[in-house]
């Protein structure tokens, strides 16, 4: 089954991946090749998710984040982060992609070259969800629950329609703060601390 999250300026969804089951990676694969301007993720299950782009206003704000943790990261030097183009193959099968991603050094250089080059199979240490208008709220929920059960570390839900921040950590109830002007990721991300007040804006 497919879901289309999303639908900007009806966006249109080929007819070859709505109802499309069982999916496997290489045929996923293939779609993301064919089909360059969808978003498009695999459940552990084979389900397909369509997401087409999302506006400008969320395209600028994932921006802005993009640029924060990238200019914390090269401070830092202990890691390797990634923007919403990036894919990864998490232990359970599914293939996601997050808006903002970090993963510890020492574990990205333990993959292989080709691995690097396709949707590495690794879950990232810290991931970062941005909401956008039209995205379902549930589906987000359930997105960073499959990050927290394959292995990362930390995760944000940031919702500018609602200005809140929902902080998953393994093992530890959901904490939502409201209208904050910043996030801290420590312990994980010593030092950095997101700028939120350019996303309320």
């Amino acid at each position: 089954m497919v879901r289309n999250l999303t639908q900007i300026d009806d966006a249109y969804i080929p007819p070859e991946l709505v109802g499309a089951q069982g999916v496997t990676p290489e045929q996923f694969e293939q779609f993301c090749r064919t089909y360059r301007k969808l978003r498009l993720e695999l459940t552990s299950t084979g389900e397909l998710i369509v997401m087409p782009p999302t506006g400008s206003e969320t395209g600028r704000q994932n921006s802005n984040l993009t640029y924060q943790l990238t200019a914390w990261s090269r401070q830092d030097r202990r890691g390797v982060c990634f923007s919403s183009s990036a894919g990864f193959t998490l232990p359970n099968g599914a293939i996601r992609s997050t808006d903002l991603a970090w993963i510890e050094r020492e574990k990205w250089d333990s993959l292989t070259e080709q691995q690097k080059k396709s949707f590495a199979p690794i879950c990232p240490d810290f991931v970062a969800e941005l909401r956008s208008p039209s995205d379902n709220l549930t589906q987000l929920y359930l997105k960073m629950s499959d990050y927290l059960e394959n292995g990362a570390s930390l995760g944000w839900l940031i919702d500018p329609l609602k200005r809140r921040v929902y902080v998953y950590r393994p093992n530890q109830e959901t904490v939502v703060l409201e209208n904050p002007e910043t996030v801290s990721g420590h312990p994980l991300l010593p030092g950095f601390k997101l700028d939120l007040t350019e996303v309320w804006s």
